[in-house]
């Protein structure tokens, strides 16, 4: 049975606040405050290290993806108007604010460098980390459960996961539960296997949604919130769906801006994009808005074109993505709903006029020489920012506990580089080991560990782009 009133609660970790708006209200302003989501604004979307200001960042991106959820959500509720069985009445402001806000909160966990770094990450950590976790004792099968579990948890660092933990335990933001469950953009664990094709929930389980180390708090948000294992929160697809409509012509104005593509370039390879795949409906939206922009002045025809292209393809999407939702409402509401809203119905025009835009930027945006260069440059910061960081994985249990006390050990370059880390990073890591009490050696031993390599990647993936890239000029003596 569908009801949002168990969805959208007060419930949070602590200082619960009664009133529903009151407690919405909190969450924007803690979401819009913290300082992870203003690092946004110097984090890559496509082009890293930019200078042009008018090129999108995360925190750009963010803002759009965020309107759009709140077109979709308004959207949703004007359909579903005259359902009250729903409990949706009076609920209106928290539906569409959650799904603004998860907007927002989607790319808090992207490291620099944006997705290539993610594979930097995992490589470095399979190749460099994982070693030094195998040479550790596990007799018995339950620890050699944990261990194997750790191990494929590490070196599968997500932006998604990492916004989890980014939320809950290195900003400390005190969201509500509602606020969390809906970032939670997919579902299984990093320390689980990823299900074949074909198998349940292949979709929604598809990518890491939380690491280890906050498994037990999102079991928490999930009972609380009545969703079940490998199912996802209702609004959580509207985040998603917004995500995709956002990005579809961003990029393509972005590398106009850059000068990597010109208005006749684009246009030219969607027209002929179209043709070879006997497409109409985006063939005239574009060909309509073309010939509009070119009846303009040079200098608006850039602007013209995009402005009214963006606006017509978002409507159109939004509606449809809309009726997606409504039509398979229930299944959404429990989460069970194994697609994202936009790739639901693979026959319609919309779905098409997506493959088409995607097809597009992978092959003259993402495969371009100058974009490929700069994740290259972002592949040697983070991987030279991990190697230097290594020592302190390397040291032992009571060598770095020695070390957080400010006492001498033999390793004195841990000694140097242990203060850059920041604080906040330093008591997540504390508050993690102190949980570990009563453990059994081993087991201990192997969390510690685990938790402390969670440190070095917390503190190198919440860097800007231009910090990474200053810390690598600094420490490699550049």
């Amino acid at each position: 049975m569908i009801d949002y009133t168990k969805k959208l609660t007060t419930d949070r970790e602590f200082y619960p606040i009664e009133n529903l708006d009151y407690s919405i209200e909190s969450d924007r302003g803690r979401i819009l405050s913290a300082p992870a989501f203003r690092r946004l604004q110097k984090r890559t979307q496509v082009f890293a290290l930019e200078l042009n200001a008018s090129i999108r960042t995360r925190l750009t991106h963010s803002l759009e993806v965020a309107q759009t959820a709140r077109f979709i959500a308004k959207n949703i509720l004007s359909k579903l108007e005259k359902e009250e069985r729903y409990g949706l009445k009076g609920l209106e402001n928290a539906f569409v604010s959650t799904a603004e806000m998860t907007s927002l909160l989607h790319d808090i966990g992207n490291p620099p460098f944006g997705h290539f770094a993610e594979q930097t990450i995992n490589k470095w950590i399979t190749e460099n980390a994982l070693p030094l976790l195998e040479k550790m004792p596990a007799s018995s099968e339950e620890t050699k459960e944990l261990k194997t579990m750790l191990a494929q948890d590490l070196c599968h660092y997500d932006g998604n996961a990492q916004a989890i933990r980014v939320i809950s335990k290195l900003q400390r933001l005190n969201l509500s539960y509602t606020q969390i469950a809906s970032v939670v953009k997919y579902t299984r664990g990093a320390y689980e296997a990823k299900p074949k094709k074909g198998e349940a929930f292949d979709y929604l389980m598809k990518k890491p949604g939380f690491y280890y180390s906050e498994k037990g708090f999102i079991e928490k948000i999930q009972n609380a919130l009545h969703v079940k294992h490998g199912h996802r929160f209702p609004l959580t697809y509207i985040m998603e769906a917004a995500d995709d409509i956002s990005y579809l012509t961003a990029d393509l104005e972005d590398s106009v801006e850059k000068g990597i593509l010109s208005l006749d370039k684009v246009y030219e390879l969607i027209k002929a994009e179209c043709d070879k795949e006997s497409e109409t409906y985006l063939l005239e939206v574009i060909q309509e808005r073309y010939n509009q922009a070119k009846k303009n002045e040079e200098p608006y025809q850039f602007s013209l074109f995009f402005t009214l292209v963006r606006a017509k393809l978002v409507t159109s999407l939004v509606y449809h993505v809309v009726d997606v939702y409504v039509n398979n409402h229930e299944a959404i509401f429990e989460g069970s709903f194994n697609s994202a809203l936009l790739e639901y119905d693979k026959e319609s025009k919309y779905y098409k006029a997506v493959k088409i835009l995607q097809t597009i930027s992978t092959k003259y945006i993402y495969q371009n020489k100058d974009v490929q260069t700069l994740e290259l440059q972002g592949y040697a910061i983070i991987n030279g920012l991990l190697s230097v960081y290594k020592p302190l994985m390397e040291l032992t249990c009571k060598e770095f506990e020695a070390l957080l006390h400010d006492e001498t050990i033999e390793c004195f370059i841990a000694m140097r580089l242990i203060k850059r880390i920041s604080s906040k990073q330093i008591v997540a890591y504390q508050n993690d080991v102190k949980a570990l009490e009563g453990k059994d050696e081993e087991s201990a031993q192997l969390l510690e560990f685990y938790y402390r390599v969670r440190l070095v990647i917390d503190y190198i993936s919440g860097m800007t782009d231009d910090f990474a890239l200053h810390e690598y000029k600094t420490l490699l003596a550049i």
